[in-house]
């Protein structure tokens, strides 16, 4: 189910928002009405957090099970058997040997889902791919992070399957993230409140979010499907095309990120940030501290650092350097392509951390447009992952020419594209930045305009029922992922 798919937003949202907050908000009212003293808490605190957890922990096995039926009872699984294993890795004396199981078992988990067939076939042999379960390679990444924290004693082991399930299970974040690590949210499990105050700043995100996807990802998103297979495309056409693509992933899974951090701050979560205007970066490094940061986070925590980081020689960490850009590629998907593109910012990493870092740095805007173009390029080998014709390795040969003139610089049917979408590729360059968010901080916030506030939310929401209504172009890049 797609968190923008009328499914979601006139039923699923609505009644899990009915069931989560309107039976202790009655309970609440009756008390008041009896004049009884209310205690000084939340209405929605310690009685009743067992319920919301429950109506949470159904409503996400119900969101998983709408698109995975099946898979439903392979997430309860990972569920009960995550239970029973960090109760044994906080109470047995060999820890390592059962964070060793646990590891294992979940890697063996995602390798077969979603790897299995792809190097039976490198090995030479035929293996039938499985569906890919929804979301398995965020939940799987949750569950080992969860297991890693206990056996470090940074987290203590949780006893209860239900409120592990919230965590692992949670429908906000489960197919696309951001990747929330238990001890991010392991308080608010137990004890947390909700106010209007953070319910509507929750909405007001989530709002923003949905218009990134529908009206700046998805449109970008059908130019790039309409100009990859045309034939006789120019220098000006492929151009128009790796923006396209780079306005389209970004928004679509910042917009997806921004959605699941607003409706957990609407159920009292606190979500980490994914995306800080990457395409801002000044270098490749940078970038990387700005784009899908929680997965960044995770393979720096659970890998870079346990292997040693940068601790024991130049060769030791570009070796570490290597297995966390081939993993990251690899986590991707099951291509050539992403493996590829993972040891692309391997090599562009190592580079700057043992080359350019030693050289005069240029000036900022220097930096800026050097670095873009180096991300753009790194989407091409993203895009091209195989899955059509248009999109196969040949095809991105022939498309790398094209981008270099090979196949002239622009004609008519490129150009009338360039002048068609210059509008919205303008305000996605926009929105890539930091400016919306400071004129909006500047105008409305300081001076305390909240009608302002509550009218640009509303707005987008409508303007995004609208187009949603249009029933047009709305896929979602990484639920394959």
């Amino acid at each position: 189910m797609l968190f923008s798919s009328f499914s979601f937003l006139l039923w699923f949202l609505p009644l899990t928002l009915l069931f989560y907050f309107l039976p202790p908000a009655l309970a609440r009212a009756r008390v008041y009405k009896r004049k009884v003293s209310a205690p000084r808490v939340a209405y929605d605190s310690e009685p009743w957090l067992p319920y919301q957890n429950g109506v949470l922990l159904v409503a996400s096995l119900l969101f998983y099970a709408w698109g995975e039926p099946l898979y439903v009872f392979l997430m309860i699984g990972v569920i009960l058997t995550d239970t029973l294993l960090g109760v044994l890795l906080e109470r047995a004396r060999r820890k390592r040997l059962w964070l060793a199981l646990a590891v294992f078992l979940h890697v063996a988990l995602l390798f077969y889902y979603k790897y299995a067939a792809f190097f039976a076939h490198v090995s030479g042999f035929y293996l039938p791919s499985p569906p890919l379960p929804l979301g398995i390679s965020f939940y799987t990444f949750q569950a080992l992070s969860y297991l890693i924290d206990v056996y470090r004693g940074d987290a203590r082991a949780e006893r209860s399957p239900a409120l592990l399930g919230v965590y692992v299970a949670l429908f906000p974040q489960l197919v696309a993230g951001p990747i929330v690590r238990y001890t991010d949210v392991a308080a608010a499990l137990r004890a947390r409140t909700h106010s209007l105050t953070s319910i509507a700043a929750g909405g007001r995100r989530f709002a923003a979010g949905l218009a990134k996807k529908l009206l700046l990802a998805n449109p970008m998103g059908a130019l790039f499907a309409d100009l990859m297979p045309r034939e006789g495309l120019t220098a000006l056409g492929a151009w128009l095309a790796l923006f396209a693509f780079a306005f389209q992933i970004y928004f679509d899974f910042s917009g997806y990120s921004d959605m699941a951090i607003g409706l957990g701050r609407v159920f009292g979560f606190r979500f980490p940030e994914n995306f800080r205007y990457p395409y801002t970066a000044v270098s490749i490094t940078d970038f990387w501290r700005r784009w899908h940061i929680t997965l960044s986070s995770f393979f720096r925590e659970y890998v870079y650092i346990p292997l040693g980081g940068n601790r024991r020689g130049v060769f030791r960490t570009v070796l570490h350097l290597f297995a966390v850009w081939a993993l990251t590629g690899l986590w991707h998907g099951a291509a050539w392509s992403f493996l590829l593109w993972g040891l692309y910012y391997f090599l562009l990493l190592t580079l700057e951390k043992f080359l350019l870092s030693r050289l005069p740095k240029p000036p900022l805007a220097v930096r800026r447009a050097l670095t873009l173009l180096a991300v753009l390029f790194g989407w091409m080998l993203f895009a091209f992952d195989g899955s059509t014709a248009a999109l196969s390795f040949p095809a991105m040969g022939r498309f790398l020419a094209t981008l270099l003139g090979g196949n002239g610089f622009w004609n008519r049917a490129d150009l009338y594209d360039a002048v068609r979408y210059l509008p919205q590729l303008l305000l996605c360059a926009i929105g890539s930045t930091p400016l919306p968010k400071a004129i909006y901080r500047q105008t409305v916030y300081k001076k305390r305009r909240f009608w302002v506030s509550a009218a640009l939310p509303l707005a987008a929401l409508l303007l995004s029922l609208a187009d949603l209504s249009a029933g047009g172009f709305n896929p979602f890049l990484y639920f394959r992922f």
